[in-house]
């Protein structure tokens, strides 16, 4: 399958990397990029085509499936695009800058049979994969707790609404959230949310929530901030039967019965957007469903949405959604 990629910037490169090293069955075919007057440079150091616009990109003849890496505000002309095409699209997160324009993307995917999967890549990263398996040991769920903390961000385009769609409470709470979804099996349905500023002027740089889930009996709590001079990826789930603590930065892992801790080993370091990557190939391969669909982005989009505004409000607020 001949890739054509979206975005060749930091994330982007890890795509490129992966793509030609990685993933049997995947060729980098052609790039695109927003500055359109370095795209040439960029094609010729990959052995690959130069795009001038994603446009161009996802009509060419020599790109079968589109990976996209870009900011949430392009994604909905991108899922337009290679909808109409009929090609399959890998979509990173967020999925979308709001539920209005995730719903219009739905239809517009769900009117053509389109094939896109979203990149929630902290699904595949080891420490959440262990803890996962470790569940059933821990009866129950009644609490979750999620945090993530990174450095200050470089990328001048991040807080700048009109570009970036949102702060960090959409950016990288989508994580999170997308997160309480995957192992509680469980939908939020309220959200209370405070956001502040640290480095950051016109959009959130933190924030701190606390999610109702459906189904009754579990409570959540998720921050982040990108404001920290250190990068951790906290997880804590907490049952009957004991409480499972994991960092998935540190790839740390332990359980908790009373005041002992029972180590978990939760193997090596696993590249996520490698592992999102393969399943993203070994899924079309297949003929299968997309392995994380664009309504599972969509409803992560909804609940930093809802957060959003219980912290403009001042209220608690339900999440809306997707249809």
């Amino acid at each position: 399958m001949r890739v054509g990629l979206i975005g060749v910037g930091k994330h982007g490169r890890r795509y490129v990397r992966h793509v030609r090293q990685d993933i049997p069955g995947l060729t980098l075919a052609g790039v695109a990029r927003r500055d359109a007057a370095r795209v040439g440079a960029v094609a010729r150091e990959l052995g690959c085509r130069g795009f001038a616009t994603y446009g161009e990109l996802i009509a060419a003849d020599e790109v079968d499936v589109v990976i996209a890496v870009v900011p949430p505000v392009l994604n909905e002309e991108i899922v337009t695009l290679a909808a109409r095409a009929g090609k399959p699209l890998l979509l990173e997160k967020p999925a979308a800058p709001s539920v209005a324009a995730g719903r219009r993307m739905l239809a517009v995917v769900r009117g053509h049979g389109a094939w896109v999967s979203v990149a929630q890549t902290l699904r595949y990263n080891g420490v959440v994969q262990a803890l996962g398996r470790r569940l059933p040991e821990i009866g129950p769920l009644h609490a979750v707790t999620l945090t993530q903390r990174f450095e200050r961000s470089t990328l001048d385009w991040l807080d700048d609404p009109d570009r970036a769609g949102g702060g960090i409470t959409l950016h990288t709470g989508v994580h999170s959230f997308d997160l309480v979804r995957y192992l509680t099996g469980a939908e939020v349905t309220a959200v209370t949310c405070a956001q502040g500023r640290v480095w950051t002027r016109r959009t959130e740089d933190t924030f701190a929530a606390t999610l109702t889930l459906g189904g009754g009996g579990i409570l959540a709590t998720v921050a982040g901030s990108r404001a920290a001079a250190g990068r951790t990826g906290y997880i804590e789930l907490a049952g009957a039967g004991g409480t499972l603590i994991g960092d998935h930065v540190a790839n740390t892992a332990h359980l908790m019965v009373g005041s002992e801790p029972r180590p978990i080993d939760p193997g090596p370091t696993i590249p996520t957007v490698r592992e999102s990557l393969s399943a993203f190939a070994a899924a079309l391969a297949a003929g299968a469903a997309p392995p994380i669909p664009l309504e599972d982005g969509l409803r992560a989009v909804a609940i930093a949405e809802a957060c959003t505004r219980a912290a403009r409000t001042g209220a608690r607020a339900e999440v809306d959604g997707i249809g």
